[in-house]
């Protein structure tokens, strides 16, 4: 039996959305920078990459806090907990019409591969990117141009882990009951869920 229920708050859609607009346009305006596009002139890509950053900065402190004053970063947690059947669902179960191995519900929005590679972004890559990029933006105070360039290149190395990372995520959510619903939870925040009807 199928229930109707709301999984994702309209902060958590705000998040969302604000976030993935937000490192698009970043990737975007600093591939514009290392001159792979010709959207704008490098001074106004440079400034619009640097005042995204900033942004998406602010949005991550938020999101944060709310985590933390909500509880909702426990949905976050790692576990390998049924990781390798999730492994095995998406690179071949999932091409025979299997079930997926997780049940979905609000408590446990995430599966294990998800909470892993979320914990990873947070903790690792976001990090990452966002010492590079303070280092990159002053690099004025890093002293020899090698210096400038190395950092430059680790950033550029970070964006690409980040594109890589969004590639992936469309693809999988398109892997739901239906090519959209998954982009529908995220828009409208309810989601039909398979329910035990004996529980």
């Amino acid at each position: 039996m199928k229930e109707r229920k709301l999984f994702y708050t309209r902060f958590e859609r705000f998040w969302h959305w604000a976030q993935a607009v937000l490192i698009i346009l970043l990737l975007i305006t600093g591939f514009t920078v290392h001159g792979t596009f010709g959207f704008l002139p490098f001074g106004k890509a440079v400034t619009l990459h640097n005042q995204l950053a900033w942004l998406l900065i602010g949005l991550t402190i938020f999101a944060i806090f709310w985590h933390l004053t909500t509880g909702q970063w426990k949905q976050y947690t790692p576990t390998m907990e049924k990781a390798a059947e999730v492994v095995c669902y998406y690179s071949r179960d999932i091409f025979k019409g299997c079930e997926h191995p997780i049940k979905k519900d609000v408590d446990r929005k995430l599966n294990p591969l998800q909470r892993i590679t979320y914990f990873l972004l947070k903790v690792v890559l976001f990090p990452f990117q966002l010492i590079t990029g303070l280092l990159y933006m002053y690099s004025s105070e890093l002293g020899n141009s090698m210096e400038v360039g190395t950092v430059a290149l680790l950033h550029t190395a970070g964006a690409f882990a980040f594109l890589a990372f969004l590639i992936v995520h469309v693809y999988l959510a398109t892997t739901g009951e239906t090519v959209g619903a998954h982009f529908k939870a995220m828009l409208t925040g309810w989601e039909e869920i398979e329910v035990d009807e004996s529980a």
